[in-house]
């Protein structure tokens, strides 16, 4: 109780630290954007207050996701952060083709002649600021994430990055802008839609892995290696098969069946699929859920 106590209060602290970045963040992005003729720092802006949402969306799951196992949830609740992650990768995605789409059009206005006016000094401070805070957000989610095995929070750290990533394109279209000026004043659009594909690849990214455990794909290769290998090591283990696995949350689901020699006791058999499961547990994790079946030789 008092791990998932403090599982619980990193979940808070790092959401509550992402929203105020964010509403800090996208408050003078936009404001930049606007008053500071920035059409790369306006999208960047409606990138930070995108990841406000995604904030609430990782909290939400990542709570959810925590909760003890019950008559109606056997294996946890791990796959409402899994659907989590799998929101964040879809709306950051959404967020990348806006901005790609809005960038494009404004190219698009230039060839047709339309003046675009110069931005200035302060949205190239904005975007700074912007990459600065949203670095230090990442690796803080990052780190805490990886803490307590979190995929939404994981997810969002991403996200964080990429959002500083946006800011990186806005600046240096911001600061082209600045000091080649005329018909320069066009690297701010194409910063801000060469950073979108940048973020739409993240988005990708995080997709494909929640997507995967929501259909309840096998463990990487990787992994199956490691258990076969420690499954090996047991001499008394003849063969193995029917090796079933996937994810739920953070937590791995194994099921496979062991051949024993069929003269050994019950308790002898017993003893060497606990030592196993032990032994696979810590090389997987505590929570890991193994259901070993023994078969006589």
């Amino acid at each position: 109780m008092k791990k998932q106590n403090s599982k619980i209060y990193d979940i808070n602290k790092v959401t509550l630290i992402g929203i105020l970045v964010n509403l800090f963040l996208s408050g003078i992005k936009i404001s930049a954007g606007i008053f500071g003729n920035s059409s790369a720092l306006f999208a960047d802006g409606l990138h930070s207050l995108s990841d406000f949402s995604t904030d609430i969306i990782a909290y939400l799951g990542a709570r959810l996701g925590n909760r003890p196992p019950d008559d109606y949830h056997n294996y946890g609740y791990g796959k409402y952060e899994t659907l989590a992650t799998l929101i964040i990768a879809i709306f950051l995605g959404f967020v990348a083709l806006q901005i790609f789409i809005s960038a494009f059009q404004t190219i698009l206005s230039v060839y047709r002649g339309q003046v675009l006016e110069h931005p200035s000094w302060w949205a190239f401070i904005a975007a700074l600021t912007s990459i600065l805070l949203n670095e230090g957000l990442f690796r803080y989610s990052l780190a805490v994430g990886k803490k307590i095995k979190s995929d939404s929070i994981i997810a969002n750290a991403w996200h964080h990055r990429s959002d500083g990533w946006t800011s990186i394109g806005a600046l240096i279209g911001v600061g082209g802008a600045l000091l080649l000026g005329g018909q320069w004043v066009v690297l701010d659009p194409v910063a801000a839609m060469i950073v979108s594909i940048l973020v739409l690849r993240v988005a990708i990214q995080i997709f494909l892995p929640a997507i995967q455990e929501l259909l309840d794909f096998t463990l990487h290769k990787k992994e199956l290696k490691k258990i076969s290998s420690i499954i090996k090591k047991y001499r008394e283990v003849h063969e193995y098969h029917k090796l079933r696995s996937r994810k739920v949350g953070g937590n791995i689901v194994l099921e496979f069946h062991i051949v024993l020699d069929g003269n050994l006791s019950l308790k002898k058999s017993h003893d060497i699929a606990d030592a196993l499961e032990c032994e696979l547990k810590d090389a997987l994790g505590n929570s890991t859920i193994i259901t070993i079946h023994i078969e006589p030789r």
